[in-house]
């Protein structure tokens, strides 16, 4: 795997997550209107573009080399995956379905029915009700009437409507609009931070994340019905080993000339 890729005048260039997506089209499509293109993690570009492709890619020569008994190299670049994750973006440019402005389409945070929203104790819920009857008991739940509300894919009033349905969030927590939405088709959800994410009810029903010394780490996935993927993480809090490495190279200092 290699950022740039194995061949091509870039190939031997050093480079990071952020300097691949920028090159695949990935970081001007994010981030708000009139901000500097926001870097979303190392996500993209590393283990989306590189890692996990790698993976299907030597998957796929691996099936290869069993049905034929000839081997391959799988020419993994980082920046090649993250464009390849972008195809459909790309696909609907070329349609006429998506514009190259920031928060001007509907997943890039133009739509007000697709975003996130801060909370009168200043946390946040996410909000993806693109489907009529999604929205529909979006604005029952959030007891918005406004019949301008009811134009809902007129991007014209998109920001509008968004101004209003922000100062209604404001009105509840985010745990109290959480309670709201339990349950509900909405596709309402809290945004959790890191030590709040192993705690949910879901991740605890799932064991979506393992305990390791005391870590909460995320287990392995995909699951599989047969194979059992075993925990080998030896996660450990940092500064934990000092001393066990520092008796390994305990010297004694009158015997040194």
């Amino acid at each position: 795997m290699t950022g740039w890729g194995q061949e091509g005048p870039m190939s031997l260039q050093s480079g990071h997550d952020i300097n691949y997506i920028a090159l695949s089209g990935v970081l001007d499509s994010m981030g708000r209107k009139g901000e500097n293109p926001q870097p979303p993690l190392n996500l993209v570009g590393d283990f989306g573009g590189g890692g996990m492709l790698l993976a299907v890619g030597m998957l796929s020569a691996f099936l290869h080399a069993q049905r034929t008994g000839e081997g391959q190299v799988v020419d993994a670049a980082m920046i090649d995956g993250s464009s390849m994750l972008m195809s459909m973006f790309y696909s609907f440019k070329q349609m006429g379905f998506w514009n190259e402005g920031k928060e001007s389409n509907l997943l890039d945070g133009a739509a007000h029915f697709y975003d996130t929203y801060e909370c009168s104790d200043k946390k946040h819920i996410a909000i993806g009700a693109i489907e009529p009857q999604f929205y529909k008991e979006l604005l029952e739940k959030l007891d918005i009437h406004d019949k301008q509300f009811s134009d809902q894919m007129n991007r014209a009033i998109w920001p509008e409507l968004k101004l209003k349905m922000s100062e209604v969030i404001k009105l509840k927590t985010r745990d109290e609009w959480t309670a709201v939405f339990d349950a509900s088709e909405a596709c309402v959800s809290p945004v959790l931070s890191l030590t709040e994410t192993p705690l949910h009810p879901h991740h605890k029903s799932r064991n979506t994340f393992m305990d390791v010394n005391g870590f909460a780490e995320p287990a392995p996935a995909p699951r599989f019905s047969v194979s059992k993927v075993e925990n080998k993480s030896i996660i450990a809090a940092s500064g934990s080993s000092n001393d066990e490495v520092s008796n390994l190279y305990d010297l004694d200092i009158s015997k040194l000339g």
